[in-house]
């Protein structure tokens, strides 16, 4: 393969305002950057393709980076490639070959400190946190580096390499609403101990009604203000009449949930509710125009506040390692049984076949 045009004027002292670098491992392509940005950005699009011939039997011109327009004023340029030199120099890790410099317009802004700081940001930015655009596209390119297995530098010069397996939940969207036991099933064939959780339902608690009709919670309130006798009869009639259909057709449940205790690894839990925001690689999509069901597939660690930590401890990487093969087992299962496509935390879309 004709090597990528070198990353040579980087890093700068100091670096440009609101110019960030991702830094990609061997093998990314760039189509797959491309279908990361259209993950998230609605505009995203070429505004000059790369050019990188597969041999040098390609008589075509020199590789040329291309340009990926993220928003109104954000690009991403790339890839150039990086020899281990500049990478040292960067602070990148040793597998990094490729890197795309972005341009976004800086803005900051002063931020709480809320939570932990999983992604490196606060370490990066402090007090004052990208915000707007700027936000938006840094956000992208931590998510894009945790896909890809790179990095990002932003403009303060600080590295943000997150782990790839930070992120293990998966979410099933699909336009099949199924019965409970359907996903317990499909939970069942990967952890045996899966049992149901609680249904979440709508409207108030019914009055109780026997086989043979009698309303056993009466009903004062109806025929209230109604002198006629006979009207007031025919009112609490048509109100236990009612009260009866509603017992024997009960509101569908909103949701369900589907839990697995993994003990010192902590718990998985299967939740299905429909979805009101999807990635906007589905939109337009005939399937996705109705209600889309979201089968939540997510791990709750023995110790909640690991999850925000951008360095978690060893013990908190040993049982997240264990239940990410729980969680994307009966993320499979669960897409087999009910179709659609499977996403990530971030929104980008995971083959079910690799998972």
């Amino acid at each position: 393969m004709i090597p990528l045009p070198r990353l040579t004027s980087w890093p700068e002292n100091p670096p440009a305002p609101g110019r960030h670098l991702l830094l990609l491992p061997e093998g990314v392509v760039a189509e797959e950057v491309e279908v990361l940005a259209i993950s998230r950005f609605a505009a995203a699009r070429w505004e000059r393709p790369p050019r990188v011939p597969m041999s040098r039997r390609d008589s075509a011109a020199q590789p040329t980076p291309g340009v990926l327009r993220l928003g109104r004023l954000s690009t991403l340029t790339g890839p150039f490639g990086v020899e281990p030199a500049v990478a040292a120099r960067l602070g990148a890790p040793g597998d990094i070959v490729a890197a795309w410099p972005v341009d976004v317009p800086r803005e900051r802004a002063t931020t709480p400190a809320i939570g932990g700081d999983r992604d490196g940001l606060r370490r990066a930015f402090g007090d004052q946190q990208p915000v707007r655009e700027e936000g938006r596209v840094l956000r992208w390119l931590v998510d894009v580096a945790r896909r890809l297995g790179g990095a990002v530098r932003t403009d303060t010069g600080a590295v943000l390499v997150p782990e790839m397996d930070a992120a293990l939940d998966l979410t099933v969207l699909s336009d099949r609403w199924v019965e409970p036991h359907v996903v317990l099933a499909a939970a069942r064939r990967v952890a045996p101990q899966a049992r149901a959780d609680a249904p979440v339902t709508t409207g108030e608690r019914l009055p109780t009604v026997t086989h043979t009709g009698q309303v056993l919670v009466e009903r004062p309130d109806a025929g209230i203000g109604v002198e006629d006798p006979e009207e007031r009869r025919r009112l609490h009639a048509e109100a236990d009449a009612f009260d009866a259909w509603m017992v024997a057709h009960p509101p569908a449940a909103e949701g369900f949930g589907v839990l697995i205790d993994l003990g010192a690894d902590g718990a998985v839990s299967v939740r299905a509710e429909t979805e009101g925001e999807l990635p906007l690689v589905l939109h337009g999509l005939e399937w996705t125009q109705g209600e889309v069901v979201a089968y939540r597939v997510t791990w709750e660690p023995p110790e909640l506040e690991e999850l925000e930590a951008e360095q978690p401890s060893f013990a908190h990487r040993v049982a997240r390692g264990r239940a990410a093969q729980v969680v994307r087992s009966i993320a499979r299962e669960v897409q087999s049984d009910v179709g659609g496509e499977v996403a990530d935390m971030a929104g980008f879309l995971v083959d079910p076949a690799e998972l």
